[in-house]
């Protein structure tokens, strides 16, 4: 089946992004372009790429070539960035990795740890081969990657190996697509551990919710599946995939979707309502990281998202980081219904609890609206600014928590 560019429905300055973005030549010109360009939104989900752009995730051409060229310069803030980078005992090229035939996160015998660990130490691994050219990076993160995908064969446990299966699928295919061509690294062989042991779950999630109500999982849930399944499509240059995740972006029954993820918009003040925010920031900010990658790697295919509805994730955004400033944000109750039952739950206020934590969620969505699209973001800027150099894995605490976003969007992003 032939597939059709989304560049055809779009307007020409977009079409060109793109072309321009591959060469580093092109990149301010692509910027200028990307600012002053009318983006379409609102539109039905298009198809994907006819030719899928690689690397085309978190990190394009352009972003890799402007990280080096900035890094090798000793330029701020790239420097600062880097600096955290080589600092991260996960990017050191001695990293011994564990892989585990069975990974579990949820109930009895949890040993996930061990993979989001060996996940972040490959990425890390890869984006200082990718900067420096160090071989000896390059080859760390294609051996990670290999250990893997020779070995892992089942992510279970509760209801929890579908945040498993979402956030590692997609931090775990973003290592790949950096190592794409590297020589020795057993690509097809990976795209078969994505394709057999994390797709089947990040579907299943999306299609039934664990048999739960279509309401009783927060945003992340779905946006970290939702993730997975894009990042698995650019991976393994499977329209079909990549289709069904941007479509349920735009049409999702479940809420990862833009209009359930956001429920509540306050167009006179720039401001939208994140569905976690009556829950807690520290998943509120979570959410910030899971659709602004969500965003990026779909930006990196030729789609814009980020704009979507009106700039509706741009608002939302911008409420989060508002009231994790320390001021005050409007607040519309939210019920959803529970369980299997649909039992009606409902928050009445904002919840100050993790009010002001650190993730290094920021610096992705400041450069993108107030840089590539020339927009007025002060509060994300501010919040930017507030945990700028980000670091990554291993720099946020032990925990889970602190592995939920790959990071380092100072080096990546900045402009």
């Amino acid at each position: 089946m032939s597939r059709t560019s989304p560049h055809q429905h779009l307007q020409q300055p977009e079409m060109s992004r793109r072309g321009l973005l591959k060469t580093a030549g092109g990149l301010t010109a692509a910027l200028a372009v990307g600012a002053s360009a009318g983006f379409l939104t609102g539109a039905p989900a298009e198809a994907a790429p006819a030719t899928f752009t690689h690397p085309g995730m978190l990190h394009a051409y352009g972003e890799l070539n402007r990280a080096k060229v900035r890094v090798a310069a000793g330029d701020d803030p790239w420097l600062s960035g880097w600096n955290r980078l080589t600092a991260n005992s996960h990017s050191a090229s001695t990293w011994t990795p564990r892989p585990q035939a069975t990974i579990i996160r949820g109930g009895t015998g949890e040993n996930y740890g061990i993979l989001y660990n060996d996940i972040h130490a490959a990425y890390q691994n890869a984006l200082r081969w990718k900067i420096a050219g160090t071989t000896a990076h390059g080859d760390k993160a294609r051996d990670i990657l290999n250990a893997w995908s020779s070995t892992l064969t089942t992510v279970t446990g509760n209801a929890d190996r579908f945040l498993a299966a979402g956030i590692y699928g997609y931090q775990f295919a973003n290592a790949a697509e950096l190592m794409r061509g590297y020589s020795g690294f057993d690509l097809e062989r990976f795209k078969r551990m994505m394709l057999n042991v994390f797709y089947p779950l990040n579907n299943q999630f999306l299609t039934g919710h664990n048999d739960a109500c279509i309401t009783n999982y927060w945003a992340n849930w779905d946006l970290c599946n939702m993730n997975s399944i894009l990042a698995i499509g650019i991976l393994c240059d499977d329209g079909a995939k990549y289709d069904q995740a941007v479509n349920y972006f735009k049409n999702g029954a479940g809420n990862g979707s833009i209009t359930h993820a956001v429920p509540f918009v306050y167009d006179s003040q720039g401001l939208a309502q994140w569905q976690e925010s009556g829950r807690d920031q520290g998943h509120t900010m979570m959410g910030m990281g899971q659709m602004g990658a969500f965003c990026e790697m779909a930006w990196s295919q030729g789609d814009d998202l980020y704009g979507y509805g009106n700039n509706r994730f741009m608002k939302a955004a911008q409420y989060v980081a508002k009231y994790n400033l320390g001021e005050s944000v409007p607040f519309t109750t939210y019920t959803w219904g529970t369980g299997q039952n649909c039992a009606q739950q409902s928050h009445t206020v904002i919840s100050s609890s993790g009010r002001g934590q650190v993730r290094p969620v920021w610096d992705i969505l400041h450069y993108h609206y107030a840089r590539r699209r020339g927009l007025s973001v002060p509060y994300i800027t501010a919040m930017a600014e507030s945990v700028r150099p980000e670091g990554g894995g291993g720099d946020y605490g032990p925990n889970s928590g602190g592995f939920d976003q790959l990071g380092f969007g100072t080096l990546m992003y900045a402009k």
